[in-house]
């Protein structure tokens, strides 16, 4: 199967620099099913003439999804090869794939092709490591915050459904702006165009209407609640999209905990389960996603690594690279 990966990575990309690629997604974490697809990613240097030319291109890609497919199945493949000047901005963002890449050397079995200048990449991986992850941990409050973990956002929203019915439809927010109600999802906020009333993670200015503010809650509420309920049933959640959330956390946990990610990953048995729709979502799987949450956000704070990547060291060992 390798050898074949490698043959069709060079029919469809020609004889490209190709310093590291492997096998990725459910097959790396251990996580695969036997509906799961494959997916291959890798890394590439561009030739210094399209870097003279500026024609460098962020990634390629190949997939056999048919297009009007809704997802892949067992059968298909997708590859794509990030330019490492893309694949280093990508790491210095924090991107969960591109840390999943860097990781995957930890996995033999997954690594298709690598070279030196990969591997210095990955004995120097630390370096990629910023107290910024804590952006992933928005990621995972999304997805919880989908299926209604907390039934303290939705009596927060009916506070203000609440208060916003019993004033005129026409006046202005400002008008009541001292009096609104706050709480553990109701805020005052600046922004960037000034204060603004976050209720639930949906941002009110102060000039709109009572009315229109009314329809943006209203709206929340309504969907939410009947989110929430279904989720109390283990109906309409997106189980794959939650298991990528816990997936993601634990990742996080490991490096702030660790020093670093291992695939696969031990939580695999319980992501699978939890992939399949096989925990109950309100006793099981929203405490353990919420309480995780909670435990990286604590760890984050508490960590000395830097806030950001020295991306210039990183340039110029690109620089050496081509030179």
């Amino acid at each position: 199967m390798r050898e074949n990966i490698r043959n069709i990575t060079k029919e469809l990309f020609g004889d490209i620099d190709l310093i590291f690629m492997c096998e990725f997604g459910s097959h790396l974490y251990g996580t695969n099913t036997e509906n799961s697809d494959r997916d291959y990613k890798g890394v590439f240097v561009p030739a210094k003439e399209d870097c003279y030319l500026n024609r460098i291109p962020k990634s390629l890609l190949h997939t056999t999804k048919k297009d009007n497919a809704q997802k892949n199945d067992q059968n298909d493949i997708d590859i794509e090869l990030y330019s490492i000047q893309n694949f280093l901005k990508l790491l210095s963002r924090g991107d969960t794939g591109a840390l999943d890449i860097l990781h995957a050397s930890s996995n033999p079995r997954s690594v298709i092709g690598t070279s030196n200048c990969f591997q210095y990449l990955y004995e120097h991986r630390s370096d990629f490591y910023t107290k910024n992850l804590k952006a992933f941990v928005g990621y995972c409050r999304t997805q919880a915050a989908k299926y209604g973990i907390k039934g303290s956002r939705l009596n927060d929203s009916k506070r203000v459904l609440d208060f916003l019915e019993s004033k005129n439809p026409n006046d202005r927010m400002v008008s009541h702006w001292d009096s609104l109600p706050t709480g553990e999802h109701l805020k005052y906020i600046e922004d960037d165009i000034g204060a603004m009333y976050e209720v639930c993670g949906r941002k009110i200015q102060p000039t709109v209407t009572i009315g229109y503010a009314l329809n943006i809650v209203r709206k929340f509420y309504d969907n939410y609640g009947k989110r929430a309920q279904k989720a109390a049933n283990n109906e309409g959640i997106d189980w794959k999209a939650v298991s990528h959330a816990l997936r993601c956390a634990h990742q996080m946990k490991s490096i702030y905990e660790t020093g670093d990610i291992l695939f696969p990953l031990k939580e695999s048995e319980d992501l699978i389960k939890i992939k399949k729709g096989e925990m109950d979502y309100t006793t099981q799987v929203a405490p353990m996603l919420d309480n995780l949450m909670d435990e990286v956000e604590e760890l984050c704070e508490k960590s000395t690594l830097p806030k950001k990547v020295d991306i210039k060291k990183w340039e110029r060992w690109l620089l050496k690279l081509y030179l």
